[in-house]
């Protein structure tokens, strides 16, 4: 038995969007996501999430095992090749085994969201507030700006097109991060609210989209192929920050970078 009393849990919200969540609880959490929107828009943008992954990974779920992975090839090797082939194994158990593990991405690692949060809201405040100085490149060198930091940072670092969303391009600059180099970019619109994009190389591999907030900066945060991206925005509503991440979001995903 249930009680359709009880809060759902974060943990009950990705076992439904899973469609894991045992049949007794699925109407109590139906319930809960149609008297609470927040939580309603959180399970929809892990849902599209999911179907991103989806359209990204199952095409390499049933690829043979490369030869170079194969047993009797990797007993063979030394030592340090072994491990290499487990972390691959790893890997491609869990695009094989579980996109929906896969998006429940930070919630596996919170204090790497947390940590590479945090630096993009401490790199966000520190610029935004700049009239002349801002950033390092001008928007008006797109071109060099994204070549100077794709050599700096060690992937492809794209400035997307936001000029759908009002957004123009002010700029960026190259920082320190966590692990490395990270990436730092600006957009502005007419009316001067700003938005910062931060970059840098992450461990985990897919993430779903999470959301923070602290003070008047708020900020949605993903991983994918090995880099993390943090938008961050200041006294904007949550409805306009998703709208400018998704679109970021959906370029990185045609530029496969």
């Amino acid at each position: 038995m249930t009680d359709p009393n009880i809060p759902v849990t974060e943990d009950e919200l990705h076992a439904y969007v899973d469609n894991e969540l045992p049949a007794e609880r699925r109407g109590d959490v139906e319930a809960w996501l149609a008297a609470h929107p927040d939580d309603a828009a959180r399970v929809q943008s892990w849902r599209a999430m999911a179907d991103a992954l989806h359209a990204r990974y199952d095409s390499v779920v049933d690829e043979a095992v490369p030869k170079r992975l194969e047993i009797e090839r990797l007993v063979q090797q030394p030592r340090r090749w072994v491990y290499g082939a487990i972390a691959a194994t790893l890997a491609a158990f869990i695009v094989g085994g579980g996109i929906g593990w896969m998006a429940r991405g930070a919630a596996a690692a919170p204090s790497a969201f947390q940590t590479l949060t945090l630096d993009a809201l401490e790199a966000h405040r520190l610029y935004v507030v700049e009239v002349r100085h801002p950033v390092e490149v001008p928007g008006s060198e797109r071109a060099h700006l994204q070549q100077w930091l794709t050599k700096r940072c060690g992937w492809a670092v794209r400035a997307p097109e936001l000029a759908a969303a009002g957004l123009k391009l002010v700029g960026g600059r190259l920082l320190p991060g966590a692990v490395g180099p990270a990436s730092f970019l600006m957009y502005e619109s007419a009316s001067g609210e700003r938005f910062t994009i931060y970059t840098v190389k992450s461990a985990a591999e897919a993430t779903q989209m999470r959301y923070a907030a602290q003070g008047r900066e708020s900020s949605l945060f993903w991983a994918d192929d090995g880099v993390a991206y943090v938008v961050v925005s200041s006294g904007v509503d949550r409805g306009r920050l998703t709208q400018i991440a998704q679109a970021v979001y959906d370029q990185m995903e045609k530029s496969g970078g």
